[in-house]
């Protein structure tokens, strides 16, 4: 059970993608450890028991599901007030032997599908004219390790769709950033040899992982009230640029 431990977003809906596990789990819960109505996107069913969480089991890169949830989420809410589009597929391999569903899938996932949630999720903050967009990108983008071209080119694109959706939602006062974050204990990175993830933290003008915290700050700072003036902004973690 998540217990309110603040209230700093109190009457804020927050939109999460990937909810289920890892980073995304954990943001859930910092939203609602701090008074928000969370609503969680993910393919799996998610553990998190709080009254201010509704889960919805979707493909975001279903267009048709996207929009059905949505339709539920304008219903229900009415609006909504912060998106983390945090979902992600990787696979890593040498792009001579990638196979071509597994290209698909990251392109679908990491681009089509954060692209779809985050169009929807701006048509219900413009009920407000107040929004803010947090599109979670990776230290791949800047780095572009052996392995990951096409997850480092989803991600680069992400960054593409955050800077021009910020000019064209900054007229309804929706901000919309992106953050790279730096390797992190998850599901995700334990698909990768540790070693190649050491050498890489290691090369890191910060050479440590990533702890939840050092993702908070950085969420917390683009989604607050004060942060009106920021958008197209990226701001990497550990150093990386």
């Amino acid at each position: 059970m998540t217990d309110c431990v603040g209230s700093a977003y109190e009457d804020r809906v927050v939109v999460v993608t990937g909810s289920s596990r890892g980073v995304g789990f954990s943001i859930a819960n910092h939203f609602l450890a701090h008074g928000a109505q969370v609503i969680g996107l993910s393919t799996a069913s998610c553990s998190i028991e709080s009254n201010n969480y509704t889960h919805y089991a979707v493909r975001i890169d279903e267009s048709d599901q996207v929009l059905a949830v949505f339709r539920g989420i304008r219903k229900r809410f009415g609006a909504v007030d912060i998106l983390i589009n945090n979902a992600a597929v990787l696979t890593s391999q040498h792009a001579m032997i990638m196979p071509v569903s597994s290209a698909q899938d990251m392109i679908n996932v990491n681009f089509m599908g954060a692209f779809l949630v985050a169009k929807e999720c701006a048509k219900l903050m413009k009920k407000k004219k107040w929004g803010r967009i947090v599109n979670i990108s990776s230290m791949a983008v800047s780095l572009e390790p052996v392995g990951d071209s096409v997850y480092a080119g989803c991600k680069a694109a992400l960054t593409t769709i955050s800077n021009v959706m910020a000019k064209e939602l900054s007229a309804i006062n929706v901000t919309c950033n992106t953050l790279g974050i730096s390797a992190i204990k998850s599901d995700m990175l334990a698909q990768l040899p540790e070693e190649k993830i050491d050498a890489v933290i290691a090369s890191l003008p910060i050479p440590r992982y990533a702890n939840f915290e050092d993702i908070s700050n950085v969420i917390d700072f683009f989604v607050s009230e004060k942060s009106s003036y920021v958008t197209a902004q990226t701001i990497y973690l550990g150093g990386v640029s």
